[in-house]
């Protein structure tokens, strides 16, 4: 079974996996907690950029990876690149500091050699903590300067059939967070998600976040994920359709997520299907939000539109605020809507 295949089975059954307590204590934090997202530009925004895959190619985040000076810290849920695995050894041997974390839950028989490759070279390498149900984030921290926050496993045999996207932030406040909270899984400690009003963390304010910024929309809704099993969500973009906000939806088929796709597209939202990797695997996790207006918004992250990645997985995204990156999202969505096969 593939690790695509097997992600979406283990969504399916994730409830009841986590234990009963741990899943009740954490819903009653997370129901308590308020959306908290960007009310402006954020510090160092303007230089933030946006990688969209496959179209730039792996080059630009090879770069970002052989670019550090001092320190590099990743968490991959998967990592199966020897190009990327070289080049983390190589940092490690000219004396930056390289820190890894990788997934332990799903992933450990695919991560488990570049585990080995990494601490044979001189990399700290940890497995990730048993408190989430699996570390699904994407991300790496170089020398506490940029974040890249990332859609996209580095794993080369997806690369080039899958859609996907990455976001190099420069926000002082974002890098902070996301190194401490590196920090702190490296460890096996837990922490709370540190303030920086853009990120998006799970678990903790994932679900939250992301149905404040559906719930918000006025114009307009487009939306990647690989999944689509949140009733929350699928019941908002369902609202927001039915209110009159144009929502569009792309997607690599899957049965599993047929009767979402159904509502969404019974409420008036344009839905968009590909199927397999023709042309594209659609794995990105995208949305914009009211595009070409002056509040629009957009996200890329790792979190899928599921139950398992909003309140169990470990996670992180990045509200967009720049108006140039949401229309560079909505243009990548665009593109794959029409490029897709109408649903119903």
């Amino acid at each position: 079974m593939s690790s695509r295949s097997r992600r979406r089975c283990v969504a399916l059954l994730v409830l009841l996996v986590v234990p009963l307590l741990a899943w009740r204590t954490a819903g009653h934090e997370r129901a308590a907690v308020a959306a908290d997202l960007p009310s402006a530009q954020p510090l160092g925004a303007a230089d933030d950029a946006l990688i969209v895959e496959p179209d730039a190619g792996l080059t630009p985040v090879y770069r970002w990876l052989s670019s550090a000076r001092r320190s590099l810290d990743l968490t991959m849920y998967e990592l199966a690149d020897p190009t990327a695995e070289s080049l983390l050894a190589d940092d490690a041997a000219r004396g930056v500091r390289v820190r890894v974390v990788l997934d332990s839950r799903l992933e450990r028989a695919r991560n488990q050699s570049a585990y080995d490759f990494l601490r044979a070279r001189g990399v700290a390498v940890a497995w990730s903590s048993s408190r989430y149900f699996a570390t699904h984030e994407k991300a790496f921290v170089i020398d506490d300067a940029t974040a890249v926050v990332m859609s996209l496993n580095l794993t080369d045999r997806y690369y080039a059939t899958s859609r996907d996207v990455a976001v190099v932030d420069h926000d002082r406040r974002d890098v902070a967070a996301v190194e401490s909270v590196f920090d702190a899984d490296f460890r096996g400690r837990s922490i709370g998600t540190p303030a920086a009003d853009d990120l998006v963390w799970s678990p903790g304010q994932s679900q939250a976040d992301l149905l404040a910024l559906i719930n918000g929309a006025r114009h307009g809704i487009a939306v990647e994920s690989e999944e689509m099993s949140s009733g929350s969500v699928v019941r908002a973009l369902v609202d927001a359709a039915r209110r009159g906000v144009a929502v569009t939806v792309a997607m690599t088929y899957s049965p599993d997520w047929a009767t979402e796709l159904d509502a969404i597209a019974a409420a008036g939202g344009v839905v968009s299907v590909m199927h397999g990797e023709s042309p594209l695997y659609i794995h990105a996790k995208l949305l914009a939000i009211d595009t070409g207006w002056p509040d629009a918004r957009g996200f890329v992250g790792s979190e899928n539109l599921s139950n398992a990645s909003l309140l169990h997985d470990r996670e992180l995204g990045v509200v967009l605020v720049a108006p140039r990156l949401v229309d560079q999202v909505a243009a990548v969505v665009a593109r794959d809507v029409s490029d897709g096969q109408r649903w119903r």
